[in-house]
C-alpha cells in the first residue's frame, strides 16, 4: 500500500513539472508530493532497517518499542523540515516554449 501511495504521489509530481511546469500552486503541490513520496521510502526503509538488522532489531522486535517510534519520529521531523524548506526555496526558471 505504502508503495502504491508513493507511485500516485510521484505520478502528481511529474503531472505537477511538465504539465503546468511548476507554475503557481503547482510548485507548492510538486514539492509537497515529491517530498511525501520520498518520506514513505524512507519510513519503509527505517522498517526494513529495524527488520533485517541484527543489532537494530534486538533494540526493537516487535517494531512497536521506543527506539523503533524515536527513529520513526526523527525521519518524520527531518522530511517535515526538508519539505518546509524546499517549499519556500524552490523558485525553478522555466524555458518558454
Amino acid at each position: 500500500m505504502v508503495g502504491i501511495l508513493s507511485l500516485i504521489l510521484l505520478a502528481v509530481a511529474l503531472l505537477a513539472i511538465y504539465a503546468f511546469r511548476v507554475s503557481g500552486l503547482w510548485r507548492w503541490i510538486y514539492v509537497v508530493a515529491a517530498m511525501t513520496a520520498l518520506y514513505l521510502d524512507a519510513f519503509v526503509g527505517v522498517i526494513q532497517a529495524f527488520a533485517k538488522l541484527s543489532f537494530l532489531h534486538e533494540l526493537a522486535p516487535t517494531g512497536s518499542e521506543p527506539p523503533f517510534l524515536i527513529v520513526q519520529v526523527i525521519v518524520l521531523a527531518f522530511f517535515v523540515v526538508l519539505g518546509f524548506l524546499a517549499a519556500r526555496r524552490f523558485h525553478p526558471k522555466i524555458a518558454k516554449p
